[in-house]
């Protein structure tokens, strides 16, 4: 590359520096990367970008640590080299992926482990469980003190542990401290407290992003056309026919529940 004191290669670190201030500016809030790069990476992107413009280059650095698996460093040679794709091509979840990825902070070491995995599914249907029960209250009645109250609390203790350096283990704290609490008072909840709730898990998934949005429409389409036919085999005495239909949905991960208001599903 030509320049006024010769021919030269343009290296790792000043290309990150000039690719920054050419989108950012010579300033900017928050960068991220792995501990592999703080040296000499990122303290040479300081030294050229401060020199050149006389200012602060970055305010906050963002350092995440290493993934392991089985607390070995991933690699082809060991066997433990794992791809989304080869997860999710094993039948895994991809939100309770999401979850345990983030599920540790981010500064930490995180070890895979498919038990791990399986905790972190755990976790994940519980709140779906909730999701689920708070769906199907009906008992009439107005948002009661007592649930506003401990909403707010538990949305102002989320926020904090967020604002803490994205402490999302906290975060995940208060939502279950949350759950608990609320699913100690779900034969009392009226419908406009459940729909608080609701909103309050909603908003906090706005963050956490482990619940599917709205759910996946077309797949819910043909869930509710295998239980209709379900029910049309049942009304006919085509029970074998009923049986195979629940076992398929079973399959895709569908429980049913037959309730005195009518067939109630949800998803596993």
């Amino acid at each position: 590359w030509p320049a006024p004191f010769g021919e030269g290669r343009p290296g790792w670190h000043i290309e990150c520096s000039a690719m920054s201030m050419k989108y950012l500016g010579p300033h900017f809030d928050i960068h991220m990367g792995g501990v592999d790069n703080i040296f000499p990476h990122h303290e040479n992107e300081i030294a050229q970008a401060e020199c050149a413009n006389g200012e602060t280059f970055v305010n906050y650095w963002l350092h995440c640590q290493h993934l392991v698996v089985d607390n070995k460093k991933m690699s082809k040679s060991l066997g433990n080299f794992y791809t989304l794709a080869d997860l999710l091509g094993r039948g895994h979840d991809p939100m309770a992926v999401r979850y345990l990825l983030i599920s540790t902070h981010y500064r930490k070491l995180l070890n895979f482990t498919f038990s791990g995995l399986e905790m972190a599914n755990q976790a994940l249907n519980r709140i779906k469980n909730f999701v689920f029960s708070l769906k199907n209250v009906n008992s009439p009645g107005g948002v009661t003190p007592e649930i506003s109250a401990l909403l707010a609390a538990a949305e102002a203790a989320f926020a904090e542990s967020m604002a803490d350096d994205f402490n999302v283990s906290g975060a995940l704290g208060a939502l279950f401290d949350a759950i608990h609490a609320v699913n100690q008072k779900m034969n009392d909840l009226s419908r406009e407290d459940a729909a608080a709730v609701l909103v309050f898990v909603e908003r906090l998934n706005t963050v956490l992003g482990v619940l599917e949005k709205n759910g996946d429409a077309a797949l819910d389409a043909e869930i509710e056309e295998l239980i209709r036919r379900r029910e049309q085999a049942r009304k006919q005495k085509d029970f074998a026919q009923a049986d195979a239909i629940r076992a398929e949905l079973k399959k895709q991960g569908v429980t049913l529940l037959d309730t005195p208001d009518g067939v109630k599903w949800k998803k596993e």
